[in-house]
């Protein structure tokens, strides 16, 4: 049961770095390159601090 939840997490883990990656090389944000070297470097929480403070907010 326990092996099974965290093979769940590492794939949901990887999946939201790889999402993160592709979203900022594909975003015109002027700070991309920096961006990715902290999403690369920084896995899990580069991306999340990528999809809180470098995501443009596109609802505006």
């Amino acid at each position: 049961m326990n092996t099974s939840l965290s093979y769940f997490l590492s794939i949901l883990w990887f999946v939201l770095w790889i999402v993160a990656i592709i979203d900022c090389a594909k975003s015109d944000n002027p700070n991309k390159i920096v961006w990715i070297v902290v999403i690369i470097l920084l896995p899990f929480l580069g991306s999340i601090l990528y999809f809180i403070f470098g995501r443009r907010n596109t609802w505006a």
